[in-house]
């Protein structure tokens, strides 16, 4: 069967089983290099309106796409001149972020919006109630607001109503229907739609180069994942974070304080690994902390998954992800020093914390990316993608193992955990509901141990 026959297979089976959760690729690459949305909105808006094969249908619907960011999307520089037409008009619609808040002191429900800069709008509990994503940090929607001033009641009332919203992300997802989803596709097929779902071409990519990119996707997966790719310019080692995943953050630059990564004592906040599902250090070579104490507590937090400031200890459940690049060859390195020679030198020579990274990605085997490793076939919509991906982090499938296999006595603690949460990784994205036989199981085991032998003989 020719590549060409498996494509329209595959995308029959999404057809019938993921309607209005797919998208081609192709389009959001065209919109996007003109609007500067999150590529997750973007790509909501084409799963509405170009979910058909027919070009022109697709052209209708990639201009309606389009004529609705122009109207309805709000830049942060232009809020004002939105204000003011909805007070001349009466009546505007939007395409903003939106955070909900209970006042308890009112029992009332508030909207803030993120680039109008409005807050304390009044809205219907109902919404709160049906989207409770709204309550945890905030959805993009698209909401029609009306504006009603009245001239005796002005101090007590807003004149900002909301008239309707509708969620542009998920605003929840029904983890079941992924799993009996993916019994309708082979193990080949499932990865080939992960990868086009980041954006990738897998026909362009080998079975092992697959593999490698599917392991990028195992810190959005997995809590307190620490995973480490060093490698040459160009292999998209932080697109996925950047770009594909709204709950990971990419911290680039490299200076960074501990107020704000973990704890904010001043503010009593959170840093970083509290608020995002996947921390990723983009350029390790420039990490410095401002504090002497930096490199300890992440050492801390990455071997357990909380850490001390103050009085108190805190959890979070981030995953950690350091990239780099490698300007040497690698046979150079290996004769001359580490693999981890990109890392500043307080770390790469720290075994204690090489030892707490549970996977290092070869970087030098993923080809560079050229103009046809990008699909322009269709995929998962991105934000569908990481709500799955960030449902399956409350699953763990570590001890799925013990079943068939037992890991060797040369292997330490630290080894052992690090092979089962890649097992429990690959596992969550390959075989979401977790029924794996002993063959497609061996697979997995033994990519994880190859992943963390590399830390091993490094040290």
């Amino acid at each position: 069967m020719d590549t060409q026959d498996t494509r329209e297979i595959i995308k029959d089976k999404l057809r019938q089983n993921f309607a209005g959760k797919i998208v081609r690729k192709d389009l959001t690459k065209k919109i996007k290099e003109g609007a500067n949305v999150p590529v997750y909105v973007l790509e909501f808006l084409l799963g509405q309106y170009c979910s058909s094969d027919d070009p022109e249908l697709i052209e209708k619907g990639v201009e309606s796409v389009k004529h609705i960011l122009a109207d309805n999307f709000v830049r942060p520089d232009e809020a004002q001149k939105i204000l003011s037409q909805l007070r001349q008009r009466g009546n505007y619609t939007v395409i903003d972020r939106i955070t909900v808040k209970l006042d308890i002191k009112k029992d009332a429900y508030f909207a803030e919006f993120s680039n109008l800069g409005l807050r304390d709008v009044p809205i219907e509990e109902d919404y709160p109630a049906k989207f409770d994503r709204l309550l945890c940090g905030g959805i993009w929607c698209i909401i029609q607001l009306n504006y009603e001033f009245d001239d005796e009641d002005y101090r007590s009332v807003n004149p900002i109503q909301i008239a309707k919203l509708t969620p542009i992300q998920m605003p929840h997802i029904d983890i079941a229907d992924l799993k009996q989803g993916r019994k309708s596709f082979s193990k080949e097929e499932w990865i080939d739609i992960l990868l086009r779902s980041i954006g990738m071409e897998p026909d362009a990519l080998s079975y092992r180069e697959k593999w490698l990119l599917l392991t990028r996707m195992i810190p959005l997966v997995e809590n307190n994942f620490n995973l480490c790719e060093l490698g040459p310019r160009s292999t998209g080692k932080s697109h996925l974070y950047k770009e594909i995943s709204p709950n990971s953050i990419l911290v680039s630059g490299g200076q960074t304080t501990v107020a704000n990564l973990f704890y904010n004592m001043g503010r009593k906040t959170v840093g970083l690994v509290g608020l995002w599902d996947c921390v990723a250090f983009d350029e390790v070579a420039g990490i410095r902390f401002k504090d002497k104490d930096g490199i300890q507590i992440m050492k801390d937090y990455m071997a357990s998954g909380s850490f001390a400031r103050g009085k108190e200890e805190k959890a979070a459940s981030a995953s950690m992800v350091f990239v780099g690049n490698i300007n040497q060859s690698v046979d150079v390195l290996l004769k001359t020093s580490s693999l981890f020679d990109p890392f500043p030198p307080e770390m790469g020579t720290d075994t204690a914390f090489l030892d707490r990274l549970h996977c290092y990605i070869p970087g030098w085997e993923i080809p560079k990316y050229r103009p046809d490793s990008f699909t322009n076939d269709y995929g998962f919509i991105t934000d569908y993608l990481s709500e799955f991906m960030r449902e399956l982090r409350k699953d763990s499938y570590s001890d799925l193992m013990d079943k068939y296999f037992r890991l060797g006595n040369n292997l330490n603690q630290r080894d052992t955990i690090a092979v089962r949460k890649m097992i429990s990784g690959f596992t969550k994205l390959l075989y979401p509901d977790g029924e794996v036989t002993k063959e497609e199981l061996r697979e997995i085991v033994e990519i994880s141990l190859e992943l963390r032998r590399r830390v091993k003989e490094q040290l």
